[in-house]
């Protein structure tokens, strides 16, 4: 089981979970006209430091807690695989999205 971004980074994508990832698995892109971030399955070796690391949690621990994302990340991550890093939101810059909130 692979760590998995979920819709609430969609419009919102905040970077920090990225700058943790010690084997840069965690991809940018846009999807559904947003602005986005998936976790490549094939990639990640599990060790939970993304998830922190989201300051709206949007990253869950497991593809069974959010099936439909996973295979969002799945399908996606191949296809970012090689787009430019996204620069770091500063801390505390609050959510675009109603209903997230800062957790971090």
């Amino acid at each position: 089981m692979t760590y998995v971004i979920t819709n609430k980074c969609l419009g919102e994508r905040y970077g920090d979970c990225a700058q943790v990832c010690p084997v840069n698995c965690i991809y940018p892109g846009d999807y559904q006209d947003e602005v986005f971030m998936v976790i490549d399955p094939e990639d990640c070796i599990e060790c939970g430091a993304c998830l922190p690391a989201c300051p709206i949690d949007a990253i869950v621990a497991s593809e069974s807690e959010s099936p439909a994302w996973a295979a969002i990340n799945a399908e996606l991550a191949p296809q970012w695989k090689n787009n430019p890093p996204v620069e770091t939101r500063p801390a505390g810059d609050p959510p675009r999205k109603a209903g997230n909130v800062l957790v971090n």
